[in-house]
């Protein structure tokens, strides 16, 4: 990841003009560590989903927090890949162990492992680089989408749903009234789906995302972080989009996360996620996603895969 500054001009909701006592809870609370020891951290806990399980991105954004805190200035992240190997207990803080795997001349490599009662839930690996030129260069076109301007605020959508019995009884799209209230980023749908596009979706979302609050221009590892949190929010719910009328999810977690950091970016100016989901079978569900500025810059490349159970639903006709 480059440490130049991102750009200012990613659009004209950026908040280089918000107060700053407006601080985003991402920085001030949840993806803040409590030092124990040198490369040992305390991690608390935000806001718990209704599974009672630890929300994904928190863990993957808290290890990268501790994993920065053990490299130099002038090396940012440039990419990470992490397993889930025990659901995560919301009663308890999560302990993260950095080890300082290699620091190398252009490249340093850093290992977390989280710890709730003895044992590892998490397992996680980045890698850092100094900031290099390259006169190889490409990237695919952004989609060409309404602006965040022109579209209603998610939390009215969510409203919106929640509000019609028939559809909530029917079909689920993957969030809930905890989640809209509590989660610290905001959400805007590119194309909020009606309920007979809820019969047969794509297994493709796009929606535009920042961090609720003021976050800066300083520190470019901070947004790094905050946009791990933000990359697994809605994410293998791609999966489930064509999905819904046909069958029930009993049971859907994250297995593994991968990013790549491409370009500076701020992680409280609105940026598009683009999620497709190439493949499900197996219990399993495979997502892809892009994170664009919106001037158009590549900044974040993600996959994930998950666990999906799920039953056939029951057809009315049969009852």
């Amino acid at each position: 990841m480059s440490p130049e500054t991102p750009e200012h001009g990613q659009g004209s909701e950026g908040r280089d003009d918000a107060p700053r006592d407006l601080r985003s809870v991402l920085v001030t609370s949840v993806l803040s560590l409590e030092p124990l020891d040198e490369d040992l951290f305390r991690g608390r806990h935000y806001w718990v989903p209704t599974t009672q399980r630890l929300f994904g991105g928190q863990i993957v954004g808290q290890a990268l927090v501790a994993a920065a805190k053990s490299v130099s200035e002038d090396v940012h992240v440039h990419s990470l890949h992490c397993y889930f190997v025990r659901a995560g207990d919301p009663k308890v803080p999560v302990l993260y162990q950095v080890e300082r795997t290699r620091t190398g001349a252009s490249f340093s490599v850093r290992s977390v492992k989280a710890v709730q009662h003895g044992k590892p839930i998490f397992i996680f690996q980045a890698s850092f680089q100094r900031t290099q030129p390259s006169p190889v260069q490409h990237q695919f076109s952004m989609p060409i989408v309404p602006p965040p301007e022109e579209l209603p605020d998610y939390d009215s959508f969510i409203g919106q749903y929640l509000s019609d019995p028939n559809l909530q009884k029917k079909y689920r799209v993957g969030q809930n009234r905890i989640a809209a209230k509590e989660v610290p980023i905001e959400i805007k749908l590119v194309n909020p789906p009606s309920q007979n596009q809820l019969q047969k979706m794509e297994p493709k979302q796009m929606f535009w995302v920042r961090a609720r609050g003021y976050i800066g221009e300083g520190d470019m590892k901070m947004h790094c972080c905050v946009a791990a949190y933000i990359s697994d929010y809605a994410f293998l719910g791609t999966a489930l989009l064509p999905h819904h009328r046909q069958h029930k999810v009993h049971f859907l977690v994250s297995l593994d996360h991968s990013m790549w950091f491409h370009a500076p970016f701020r992680a409280d100016h609105w940026m598009l996620y683009e999620c497709e989901s190439p493949w499900a079978g197996g219990s399993r569900g495979l997502v892809h996603g892009r994170l664009w500025r919106q001037d158009g810059v590549l900044a974040v490349t993600c996959a994930q895969e998950g666990v999906i159970r799920a039953k056939p639903r029951v057809s009315q006709s049969k009852l």
